[in-house]
C-alpha cells in the first residue's frame, strides 16, 4: 500500500465534493462574483470550495497547515454572501455519502474558521497542503476550463496531488463520454484519472504523448494574456517547427490535459519581472506531468522549489513537457526570451 494511501483518499474525497459544489454554483447562474485587491476575481464557489476541502483535511489531519488562495474576509463583511456559501457548503454535501470519511463543516462560524485556515505562510516545514480552491476562476465564470486543485508537500517537495476538472471532457475523442474527471497521483506512483463520480480506484493510468519530433507537438496555453506573453510563445512555437494552433484553457487543466495526451507542451511565460507564481497554481499539476513521464522546470532549467513560502520566488516561468523534447523546448524559451532581452 502507497505510504500516502490514506491521504489520497481523503484529498480525492474532498475535491470531488468541492467540484460538485462548484458546479452547483455553475448550474445556478449566480457566481456571487466579488473582486479582490488585486481586481482579480473571486466567487461563492472559490469561499465554499476551500470551506469544504479544509474541513475535510481538519477533521483527518488537524495539525496539517494549509496554504490556500482564500480568506473570510469579505464574508465576514457581507453577511448575504456569506449565507449564499453557507448554502452551498450544506447543499454540497448531500450528494455524496463521504461524511463518515472526511465529516462535513458544522456551522457557518466553523465554515470561515476552515476559510482562514489557509492563511498559513508555507516555507521549510515537515508536511503541509496547497489549495487552489478554484484555479482558473475567469474559466470558470465563462464556463470554460477551471480546476480544483490540492497537494500534499512534504519536506519541500510535492508528494501527492489532486486535480479535479468538472468541465474536460472524460473522452476528448468522444463527445458522448461526458465531463468531469479527477486526476491523482503520488510521487513514484504513477498518474491517474477516473470521471467524477466514480469510484476512487477506479483510476486509469495516464502518461504523456511519446514525441521526438517537436514539429508534431501541440502546445496548451493561457487564456488570459496577462498569465503569459501569447507573442513569445508564437515565436517559441515557430523556432520549434510546431504548426498546429495552440489549445487555449485556463488552470491547471493545462497540466491535466498535457499529461494525458490531449496536447504535448504548456509554457507559462513571465509577463512581468516582478511577479511570482504561487505554489498552489502549480504543486499539483508539476506532480502530474512528473508523474505521467514529463519533465516540468522554470523557463531555466530549475526544478521548481516550493519552500519559499507562498510563492515560487526562486523561478521565472514554467515549460512543462515530455522527456523526450523538453530540453528542445527549454533552448527554444531561451533563445527566444535572450533576443527579446536583447532588442
Amino acid at each position: 500500500m502507497s505510504v500516502y494511501a490514506k491521504e489520497r483518499s481523503i484529498a480525492e474525497l474532498a475535491v470531488e465534493r468541492a467540484c460538485k459544489l462548484t458546479t452547483i454554483v455553475s448550474d445556478s447562474h449566480n457566481t456571487g462574483e466579488v473582486s479582490k485587491d488585486d481586481h482579480s476575481p473571486v466567487t461563492v464557489a472559490d469561499f465554499g470550495a476551500q470551506a469544504v476541502i479544509i474541513g475535510a483535511l481538519q477533521t483527518v489531519f488537524p495539525e496539517d497547515p494549509v496554504v490556500g488562495e482564500e480568506d473570510s474576509t469579505i464574508l465576514r463583511e457581507k453577511v448575504s454572501l456569506r449565507d449564499r456559501v453557507w448554502q452551498l457548503v450544506c447543499e454540497a454535501s448531500t450528494f455524496d455519502n463521504f461524511e463518515s470519511d472526511i465529516g462535513k463543516v458544522e456551522s457557518s462560524n466553523k465554515m470561515l474558521e476552515y476559510i482562514d485556515r489557509g492563511k498559513f505562510e508555507g516555507g521549510r516545514v515537515k508536511r503541509m497542503w496547497a489549495l487552489d480552491p478554484v484555479d482558473g476562476t475567469k474559466g470558470f465564470l465563462r464556463k470554460g476550463q477551471f480546476a480544483v486543485c490540492l497537494a500534499l508537500i512534504v519536506d519541500s517537495n510535492v508528494v501527492m496531488g489532486i486535480i479535479g476538472c468538472p468541465n474536460l471532457p472524460v473522452d476528448p475523442s468522444n463527445e458522448s463520454s461526458g465531463k468531469g474527471v479527477i486526476f491523482s497521483c503520488v510521487k513514484g506512483e504513477g498518474a491517474f484519472v477516473r470521471p467524477i463520480g466514480s469510484s476512487i480506484d477506479s483510476g486509469v493510468p495516464i502518461h504523456m504523448n511519446s514525441i521526438s519530433d517537436t514539429s508534431k507537438a501541440s502546445f496548451c496555453e493561457s487564456v488570459e494574456a496577462g498569465h503569459s506573453s501569447h507573442d513569445q510563445q508564437a515565436r517559441i512555437a515557430q523556432k520549434l517547427g510546431i504548426t498546429k494552433p495552440s489549445v487555449r484553457m485556463d488552470s491547471q487543466a493545462k497540466y491535466a490535459s498535457i499529461s494525458r495526451g490531449d496536447g504535448d507542451i504548456y509554457l507559462r511565460l513571465p509577463v512581468s519581472a516582478s511577479y511570482q507564481e504561487k505554489i498552489w497554481d502549480h504543486a499539483s499539476g508539476n506532480l502530474l506531468v512528473a508523474e505521467a513521464g514529463g519533465v516540468v522546470t522554470d523557463m531555466y532549467g530549475k526544478e521548481l522549489d516550493f519552500s519559499q513560502g507562498r510563492t515560487l520566488k526562486n523561478n521565472k516561468g514554467i515549460v512543462a513537457a515530455s522527456k523526450e523534447i523538453h530540453s528542445k523546448v527549454l533552448e527554444a524559451v531561451q533563445q527566444v526570451l535572450n533576443s527579446s532581452y536583447n532588442n
